[in-house]
């Protein structure tokens, strides 16, 4: 299996995934696509010292990994790549603010290290929040909810196409890679002088494919937009959860919980 069959496996795990049946999986897709939305503009409204306060948003996408049977290991392998330019977003912080802003006993910790702990830690919150909406709403569900929210048509056709032909294009990848290995046995990668006319064939390949592709649409009834997947009726259930999870995030926003409890702890 080369790497593009491994892309395109993972892709189709994330659909296995959104197929599961739990309680997160089951909720209206509309109240799990605002809830994740004020969970991401909470996360980002923190200032950049404010990591302790930061912390106990960690609790939500991991108690939603738990319900909804998703393992939190497979968040972070699915977002392996991702995750280091996240996590270097804020490593020069260090070297521009140098002032002391605490005092771990004889270690004195910079500004500049809090801050990028933070940026480090919003960024791992927001990856983990998007990832569980993704793992547990189908593409078809999540589009049919940003209509409902008058997303323009034009934005949610563009989206649903790109999630569905990276996986055709991916495939036609693995096809053409296999085909290029089979003509240079043991060469690693595609070799620079093969470049220009492997992409002129992707190109080619990919141009037939929408082609073929547009054909079937029109078959099944398509005219300038898709019916989407039929959107669940937006319950009691889903009305509480979307209320209560911005209750919650707005008290953990107010309200810094990490030095409520150690204040506590020291009295």
């Amino acid at each position: 299996m080369n790497k593009m069959e491994k892309a395109l496996h993972e892709l189709g795990e994330m659909d296995e995934l959104a197929a599961r049946s739990s309680p997160i999986h089951e909720l209206n897709a509309t109240a799990k696509l605002l809830s994740t939305v004020v969970y991401i503009v909470t996360v980002v409204s923190f200032p950049k010292y404010a990591l302790s306060a930061l912390v106990p948003l960690l609790l939500w996408p991991v108690l939603l990994f738990q319900v909804s049977g998703i393992p939190v290991r497979v968040c972070f392998y699915k977002l392996r790549i991702v995750l280091p330019l996240v996590m270097a977003v804020g490593l020069f912080n260090p070297f521009f603010d140098r002032a002391p802003l605490l005092q771990l006993g004889p270690v004195a910790v910079s500004g500049g290290v809090v801050s990028m702990l933070t940026l480090m830690l919003k960024g791992v919150l927001c990856l983990m929040a998007s990832f569980l909406l993704m793992a547990t709403t189908p593409i078809d569900s999540l589009c049919a909810s940003l209509r409902r929210l008058h997303v323009p048509k034009m934005l949610v056709t563009l989206l649903l196409l790109t999630y569905r032909y990276v996986g055709v294009m991916t495939e036609e990848l693995a096809v053409m890679t296999d085909a290029y290995h089979l003509r240079a046995p043991g060469q690693k990668g595609i070799h620079v002088s093969a470049w220009g006319s492997f992409l002129g064939q992707l190109l080619l390949r990919s141009m037939d494919r929408a082609q073929e592709l547009y054909a079937s649409m029109l078959l099944r009834g398509y005219h300038e937009h898709f019916h989407y997947a039929p959107v669940k009726p937006f319950t009691a259930r889903d009305g509480a959860y979307l209320v209560g999870s911005a209750a919650l995030f707005l008290l953990l926003r107010f309200v810094d919980l990490a030095q409520l409890l150690g204040s506590l702890f020291v009295r």
